[in-house]
């Protein structure tokens, strides 16, 4: 049986060579010219300079199904902006996660937050997109991405003025990082079976410490974290952004969870003014 991941994969391949199929890389460059001259936003300078929260816009997910099904971009991440949020990332996948590209472009004419396109990215042309669409920021995952494919990436992105956000679930995929990569996102969820837990933060921190020296690359926890200790103990061990999604999602009032959770974090430790590792 597939794990979850391959499936998500490989309905993405589909998706892609289809898209391209319909709109094809020159014409996609030629629409998209004026917004490719879009000035981009830092995501890892927010970070270090506010909460450190990147709060998810995501309607459902595979392992939890519908958080919020008629989640609306303009009702959410424009209160993420006010409440506190650094920066937001929004899901654009429509079959596993209800998001779509159209919420990204929606969310780019509301907000100065810098936008994280959370997606699974397998092709360059992904990459046009999310900066045609509004995204200062893009997901690589090194568990879908060969070390090639993942430097290959990078390039492209940082070509574009996009930052990259580098993904991984162990200590193998630090083979993926290089000079392109802006952070490296420590995913507490299994993408095989979707069983999240935060202690692989932990786990890993270790590990990352020489590479976010000789790099100067910024630490990021993402998934399962639901408590506001463990945002205070995660920034405690060198981690400065906090990749937010269902815990604000599901309770239907997103913004009201983010700045209640923002509320809470203040009152078990200062939340604020990230803890880059050099």
């Amino acid at each position: 049986m597939q794990d979850i991941l391959s499936q998500i994969v490989a309905n993405k391949r589909i998706e892609v060579a289809v898209q391209k199929q319909k709109l094809p890389l020159d014409t996609l460059i030629a629409n998209g010219k004026e917004d490719l001259l879009r000035p981009t936003a830092s995501l890892r300078k927010a970070l270090l300079d506010g909460s450190g929260i990147i709060a998810e816009f995501k309607r459902k997910s595979p392992s939890k199904g519908w958080l919020f099904p008629n989640a609306q971009i303009k009702e959410v991440v424009p209160l993420y902006e006010k409440n506190g949020a650094s920066a937001c990332s929004v899901l654009t996948d429509e079959v596993f996660f209800g998001g779509k590209l159209a919420d990204l472009q929606q969310a780019r004419a509301l907000v100065r937050l810098p936008l994280l396109r959370k997606d699974f990215v397998v092709d360059e042309y992904q990459l046009y997109e999310a900066r045609i669409a509004g995204a200062d920021a893009v997901l690589l995952i090194a568990s879908i991405l060969t070390v090639d494919e993942c430097k290959r990436f990078a390039e492209k992105a940082r070509e574009l003025g996009l930052e990259v956000l580098l993904e991984i679930h162990d200590e193998k995929e630090l083979s993926h990082l290089h000079a392109n990569i802006d952070m490296v996102g420590v995913n507490n969820r299994n993408l095989g079976t979707f069983h999240t837990d935060v202690e692989n933060s932990f786990q890993l921190v270790h590990s990352l410490r020489a590479h976010v020296r000789r790099d100067n690359v910024l630490l990021v926890s993402e998934s399962g974290i639901s408590k506001p200790t463990d945002v205070k103990q995660l920034r405690e061990v060198g981690f400065s952004g906090f990749l937010i999604g269902e815990r604000f999602m599901k309770g239907g009032q997103p913004g009201e969870e983010l700045k209640q959770f923002i509320k809470e974090v203040s009152l078990v430790g200062d939340l604020g003014g990230g803890s880059d590792v050099d």
